[in-house]
């Protein structure tokens, strides 16, 4: 949970950063030039990304489905005619 809370702060962080890169590159950078936009857009997109990637991170165990017994399907025909007409319990 502290992960996506990080990542949506990193996230909306670089966010805020690319919209306001104008305003901060003149502001804060006004001795390196042209390069610093560069620099400011390149540090956001950073940002976004790492936001997105903690968004993402989660635990594999809890976006499995837990069944009391694994099912598995009856088929009835061949092919494309295939269907299923039931399920099995295994186990």
């Amino acid at each position: 949970m502290a992960t996506k809370i990080l990542g949506y702060a990193l996230a909306l962080l670089g966010l805020a950063v690319i919209v306001l890169s104008n305003k901060i590159s003149s502001t804060i950078m006004k001795g390196f030039g042209s390069k610093s936009m560069v620099y400011t857009i390149l540090g956001a997109i950073v940002l976004l990304i790492a936001g997105i990637a903690f968004v993402m991170m989660d635990s594999p165990s809890s976006k499995k489905v837990k069944h009391a017994s694994e099912e598995v399907p009856i088929y009835e025909g061949e092919g494309k005619k295939r269907r299923i007409v039931g399920y099995k319990k295994t186990g």
